[in-house]
């Protein structure tokens, strides 16, 4: 019953969203204020419509702050996320609304008004593509090296020189040819960069992309990736166990990787964590905002 009361509350959200992205091209309005008239909106709706839940999200973050979680039933919430794609109109931003319960994320809904997709999943249950498509998308297959990933990046909000420079450096090194001069380079397959996290995570669930590297509040995309075999880590100093814990959910600093396929001389499980631990051998490290 809650699953699908958010779900209905997502969808009216999605008809906000279209209109709103259509009034701010058509629009002389700034673009900001249109954003958050849109986030206003909706969250009043799910505010009344859960009177008893508490609420975080990206803004409760805001200036260093961290808020803190208890274990009451909380909604973790990005009624925009990708907000430049939603100005622009390009088709990848989302309504990302997570369910966290003694302390732990066990439910999660990202839906595309502009594709009308949506992703969903209920721990225990499984994850999918409109409540019907189960997720991943494919049979988990062998990842045998960084070499054969497609991985989900982002710029992110801070363009600060330092942060650039790190960012700039673990692309290069991720995707750059160590026989061409590129030190320590992984020559992986590519990297995409789509503008919302929470639908990156639900690209790495789908089998779309192989990993997705950030930092952010999103217990929605967690659930649904975890719920379709994903291996969720968190910084480089976090325990590989896949435990969508406390300190995961309020370090912020998330690593996804997708089901994998067990082989003759390795679980799939085992080859997640050694993903993972290459992939923050090749990285360079840096905080959130």
């Amino acid at each position: 019953m809650v699953q699908l009361s958010i779900a209905e509350l997502e969808a009216r959200a999605g008809n906000i969203i279209l209109d709103g992205s259509k009034a701010i091209r058509h629009q002389t309005v700034a673009e900001k204020k249109n954003a958050v008239d849109l986030v206003t909106e909706w969250d009043g709706e799910i505010r009344s419509a859960y009177p008893a839940f508490e609420f975080i999200g990206e803004e409760s973050f805001s200036s260093g702050h961290k808020p803190t979680l208890t274990d009451n039933p909380t909604f973790c919430v990005d009624p925009i996320d990708g907000t430049t794609n939603f100005v622009h109109g390009f088709p990848f931003a989302c309504i990302s609304l997570g369910l966290i319960y003694l302390k732990k994320p066990v439910l999660g809904v990202i839906f595309n008004p502009f594709l009308d997709q949506m992703y969903s999943a209920l721990r225990g249950h499984g994850a999918y593509l409109n409540q019907s498509q189960r997720l991943p998308f494919f049979a988990p297959a062998p990842f045998p090296s960084l070499s054969s990933a497609l991985i989900g990046v982002e710029y992110g909000s801070d363009r600060s020189n330092a942060i650039m420079d790190k960012k700039v450096a673990s692309f290069k090194r991720l995707t750059g040819d160590s026989s061409g001069g590129v030190q320590g380079g992984k020559m992986a397959h590519g990297m995409r960069s789509i503008g919302s996290a929470a639908l990156n995570h639900a690209l790495v669930a789908s089998g779309s992309l192989d990993i997705y590297w950030e930092i952010g509040c999103w217990s929605a995309g967690i659930v649904i990736a975890q719920e379709a075999g994903c291996f969720v880590g968190g910084s480089a100093s976090a325990p590989l166990d896949n435990d969508a814990n406390e300190d995961i959910l309020m370090g912020r600093k998330h690593i996804v990787v997708r089901a994998i396929g067990d082989t003759e001389s390795e679980k799939g499980v085992d080859a997640q964590k050694r993903i993972i631990r290459d992939f923050y051998d090749t990285v360079e490290d840096y905080g959130p905002n």
